[in-house]
């Protein structure tokens, strides 16, 4: 049987295929504009762009007031020390993605990483293992899939989720079904730390990019393409960047 959250993303994503069949522009006819249309890989832009329209201001009066409040409360260490947290809790998804990609070497990191924070960083509240030789790196399954080929698929804004793609938005329903914390059983408060630990990531995540956003709703001549393009040529850089990762299994200090 599905757990909850991996069955909820499943009917999400269905329900998502349904609205987006017959939503997509008609590719142009003139040579320029259909280059650029290729190249933006957007055939949805118009629901794309109301999608991001309502996410910006469900963004304005909802997460954004919380973030600010939560920046203007927590000193930057504090901070810091709980975005450790969140990211060593989802160490085993980078985890179990490395091992998918067929990268052994960047799986031993991660699992290293994750036992020394755990215990040595209390849990990732102190970053020891950066320190000890294992930084953080990102994977997830829509970057798994990459490896292996599988194309990204148009462009999706998905609502108070943000950027996307047809094959992201199918990693994130594995990533769930990655993530331990997601199989925690009742008891015990791990069902609340559960909650918590979603809560502060979603939190301290939007905290973390308060400038960097303001800065681009304020700048940008268009927000929208500007993040488009941004997450597209980010996700390219990350997926070539584990294709290319050929380094020994054995880490140096063994030798």
């Amino acid at each position: 049987m599905l757990h909850p959250r991996i069955a909820s993303v499943a009917a999400g994503a269905g329900m998502l295929a349904l609205a987006l069949a017959g939503c997509a522009a008609p590719p142009p006819k003139d040579p320029e504009a259909l280059a650029e249309y290729r190249e933006a890989n957007d055939p949805y832009e118009p629901l794309n762009r109301k999608m991001y329209g309502i996410s910006m201001t469900l963004d304005k009066y909802t997460l954004r007031p919380v973030a600010k409040a939560w920046v203007w409360a927590l000193p930057y260490r504090v901070r810091q020390s709980l975005g450790g947290l969140v990211q060593t809790m989802g160490e085993p998804v980078v985890f179990f993605n490395d091992v998918g990609a067929g990268k052994p070497r960047r799986a031993g990191d991660a699992f290293v990483r994750w036992c020394i924070n755990m215990v040595a960083g209390v849990g990732g509240l102190f970053d020891v293992a950066k320190y000890a030789g294992y930084p953080h790196h990102d994977n997830d399954a829509g970057l798994t899939l990459a490896t292996w080929g599988v194309p990204s698929g148009p462009y999706l804004f998905l609502p108070m989720m943000g950027p996307s793609s047809f094959r992201d938005a199918a990693g994130s329903g594995i990533d769930i079904g990655l993530q331990p914390l997601n199989y925690v059983p009742r008891g015990y408060g791990l069902l609340t730390f559960n909650w918590a630990y979603n809560i502060v990531g979603t939190i301290n995540g939007r905290a973390d990019h308060l400038d960097e956003l303001d800065q681009l709703q304020r700048d940008a001549l268009d927000p929208y393409a500007t993040i488009r393009s941004a997450y597209q040529q980010q996700r390219k850089a990350q997926a070539e960047s584990i294709r290319n990762d050929h380094r020994a299994t054995v880490p140096d200090w063994y030798n």
